[in-house]
């Protein structure tokens, strides 16, 4: 699978030029490190929205040249594309989410950073406070950790009779630990035992869904990762398979047949980061430009798969939903 891809900005085969500046001073570039495959769906949904964006800002090919690197979900593979897309010295980069951002901050502290799909900036050392970054990195936040905790109060609504919630999520990051720290706050109140169910591979998820589904009364919630989003269509099946009313973070899975999900609109920030990155190429500085938070938050429900659970969704949530799938 080939990893890395350079485009133009309206998606033409032009590469982006490999020497250390293009040959007219004129020719800005932007680098994007996604932790995704190249032929991911959600990808290029992200990757779209920053172009079309872009476009719509005022730059061209002409002047504007976007390469992205697909390093995929693994932390080696995404910390040579890192090395890689820095040494290249572009005039921006956009980093999707913490697993990109970290290693890019470790390699400069002088190229442009704006990030997205980042839950907690500045626990994680990235900014020094969401007001006024202070370095080389602002963007947008994905979600506070509290968010989290609605993704439990979801489960009970849509399933009251769920007792049990595994938590699978990427427990080697530290926003894997932040969103299973939130859910367990608040499980006792909601009369849910969770337990966490780690990621790394296809057969571990397996092994461990079909331990878990072995007791009776039990549902899923799946956090944000990477390794979710490279594993999605297995876990939509293997919830599906063992009966596990499941609820995810964003809207590409209930449009795989999952079942709810709630949280931000994640192509929204890549739209919202292609004016920051406008900004700065105008000359703007990333230390000044404040951290954001997410203005459109989505509930997505399919009412195919709630039926082949039994579910029946209430009527509130049904019209709390801003997409119901049929």
């Amino acid at each position: 699978m080939k990893r890395r891809e350079f485009i133009t900005l309206l998606g033409g085969a032009a590469a982006w030029p490999l020497g250390a500046h293009a040959q007219q001073d004129r020719v800005r570039r932007v680098g994007v490190l996604m932790p995704h495959v190249q032929n991911d769906t959600v990808a290029q949904a992200r990757i779209a929205a920053l172009s079309q964006e872009l476009q719509q800002l005022g730059w061209s090919p002409a002047n504007l040249l976007i390469g992205v690197f697909f390093a995929g979900p693994f932390a080696a593979s995404i910390r040579k594309h890192a090395a890689d897309l820095a040494a290249l010295a572009p005039d921006v980069i956009v980093a999707n989410g913490s697993v990109t951002l970290g290693p890019l901050l470790e390699v400069t502290r002088t190229v442009p950073i704006v990030f997205v799909v980042v839950p907690d900036p500045v626990g994680g050392g990235f900014v020094d406070n969401l007001a006024r970054p202070g370095g080389n990195a602002t963007g947008f936040m994905q979600f506070g950790y509290g968010l989290s905790e609605k993704w439990l109060e979801l489960l009970k609504q849509i399933a009251p009779g769920v007792t049990r919630a595994a938590i699978m999520g990427d427990q080697r990051a530290f926003t894997g630990t932040g969103q299973f720290g939130a859910i367990r706050s608040i499980a006792p109140a909601l009369g849910v035992e969770v337990s966490p169910v780690g990621m790394s591979g296809a057969r571990e998820i397996e092994r461990a869904l079909a331990t878990f589904a072995r007791a009776p009364n039990g549902g899923l919630i799946v956090t944000d990762s990477a390794l979710a989003q490279l594993h999605r269509y297995l876990i939509i099946m293997l919830a599906d398979r063992h009966k596990l009313p499941a609820v995810y973070f964003e809207r590409a899975f209930i449009t795989a047949g999952g079942l709810i999900s709630y949280g931000p609109d994640l192509v929204d920030q890549f739209r919202r980061a292609a004016q920051y990155v406008d900004r700065i190429l105008k000359g703007e500085k990333p230390a000044d430009l404040p951290v954001q938070a997410p203005t459109k938050y989505e509930l997505v429900i399919n009412l195919k798969t709630a039926k082949a659970l039994g579910l029946d969704v209430p009527p509130a949530l049904l019209d709390r939903a801003d997409e119901a799938i049929e």
